[in-house]
């Protein structure tokens, strides 16, 4: 059954922004949570990224906001920058109806300076994570006084990531007559008894919160403890994907098979903690716009990612908790696309594998070696390059400025052009492989918006 948005309460201009970006249907999240979220009532949503859940609050927090107040009205919290940033994205164009309406994203890896600066000229909504959000409050450079609506966005993983105690202060730093709401992948007990003393008489809320099993593929495959870099390897050469995720479960395993795979030829990165915020902001970039086959990464650092088009996920350990399990390899088969989830598996993963048996309800498939063709020669390279800009938003560069550069001097069609990222003093261009030194030569010497900037590949 089919809900229009045009079936809320919900003024002209706001459903008209909706239709401009294509939103005339709501997911069932959407209208299972809208009315209850319209109506201020507290609530708890089980669903799954990539089901509009951002849209759901993002419309709710919109709806009672007063712009004429220039007071932070709306938090949203979230476990990583990367998903702060994608969230505030968002909220920025359902919100384009709305004048003057400021959003500010408060994450840690970068300078307080700048954002002590944002707040003192006030915003309505801010995005961020529980510890970057603390260290404003505990410098009372946030006011949360005039707060209507609180999310967390992602509960369950702020609490696996330690941010229990975050979370409990900047709440208790909330108004005590506010809406609450809550999205989470999952509810367990533990997280239902944490986030209780948040709420008031909440509506619940469980829409997919499990992933289309018809929509992805999962294979079995049987290895030695030793040979699970060189079977992961193999696996790639077959199915030749053009993006592919490979999780292990500690970040030594992430780095020993990141230089495993890059030794065999594959253009593959690690992604796990205790990485610098740019060298991460760097990795997720090059992956996310197809200059980089593979992104190995632990569970810790995958989350909040949101790769909207996957080829496949590897398992190259299996995980020993099921909720993960569903987790990981439901970051592919996004939407309507069709999704492969592969998974190595040692005799001493026998349990683990029996616990996803009893969680699906079903025996898994094993598929033999034997099937794996290995011959191709064709190196597999990503369809993509990655340039690198000396120059961002404070040097009032704009993505529409890169790819006007791009397709005058550069020579290029819009076409060969693909993600554009810019960030405060970088900015990163995807260019499609076979052109891309030739570009780069086309551009050399040449301006900017009436300035040169140094630009490199990132290898």
């Amino acid at each position: 059954m089919q809900h229009a948005f045009s079936s809320l309460a919900l003024p002209a201009p706001m459903l008209a922004n909706l239709a401009s970006l294509g939103y005339q249907q709501m997911t069932p999240i959407q209208a299972a949570s809208l009315p209850g979220l319209l109506s201020g009532r507290d609530l708890i949503a089980q669903a799954k990224t990539g089901s509009g859940k951002t849209a759901a609050f993002g419309i709710g927090l919109l709806h009672r906001l007063n712009p004429s107040l220039f007071n932070v009205q709306g938090l949203v919290l979230c476990p990583t920058r990367e998903l702060a940033d994608q969230v505030a994205g968002e909220l920025r164009r359902l919100a384009r109806h709305l004048d003057n309406i400021k959003i500010l994203t408060l994450c840690g890896g970068v300078p307080m300076g700048p954002q002590i600066g944002s707040l003192a000229h006030g915003a309505h909504l801010v995005v961020g994570t529980p510890g970057r959000i603390q260290d404003h409050l505990y410098r009372a450079t946030l006011d949360l006084a005039r707060l209507r609506t609180l999310v967390l966005d992602e509960a369950d993983r702020m609490v696996d990531m330690g941010f229990v105690d975050d979370l409990a202060r900047i709440v208790a730093a909330c108004p005590q007559h506010r809406q609450t709401v809550l999205f989470s992948a999952t509810y367990p007990a533990h997280i239902e008894a944490i986030a209780a003393p948040f709420l008031r008489d909440p509506l619940r809320v469980e829409v997919e919160s499990r992933h289309a099993s018809h929509r992805i593929e999962q294979r079995f495959y049987p290895v030695s403890n030793e040979n699970r870099n060189d079977q992961a390897a193999a696996l790639l050469r077959h199915y030749r994907p053009t993006s592919a995720l490979a999780f292990c479960n500690t970040k030594i395993h992430c780095r020993e098979l990141a230089a495993a795979l890059q030794a065999a030829g594959f253009h593959a990165l690690a992604l796990y903690g205790e990485l610098e915020q740019r060298d991460r902001d760097e990795i997720l970039v090059r992956f996310a716009n197809q200059s980089v086959t593979v992104l190995v990464a632990t569970d810790v650092a995958a989350r909040g990612l949101d790769i909207q088009t996957l080829d496949c996920v590897i398992n190259v350990d299996v995980s020993r908790d099921t909720e993960v399990h569903v987790h990981r390899i439901g970051r592919t088969g996004r939407g309507t696309q069709k999704g492969l989830a592969l998974t190595l598996a040692s005799p001493s993963d026998k349990k683990w594998v029996k616990l996803i048996e009893d969680d699906q309800g079903g025996p898994v498939r094993w598929f033999d070696w034997d099937e794996v063709d290995e011959t191709e020669t064709v190196p597999l390279l990503p369809p993509m390059r990655t340039l690198a800009i000396a120059g961002g938003k404070k040097d009032k560069l704009r993505p529409g400025d890169l790819l006007g550069a791009l397709t005058g001097d550069g020579g290029l069609d819009a076409a060969q052009v693909g993600k554009i990222n810019v960030f405060d003093f970088q900015s990163y261009v995807a260019i499609d492989r076979h052109v891309a030194e030739t570009a780069l030569t086309r551009l050399a010497g040449k301006t900017i918006k009436g300035r040169q900037f140094k630009m490199r590949w990132v290898e």
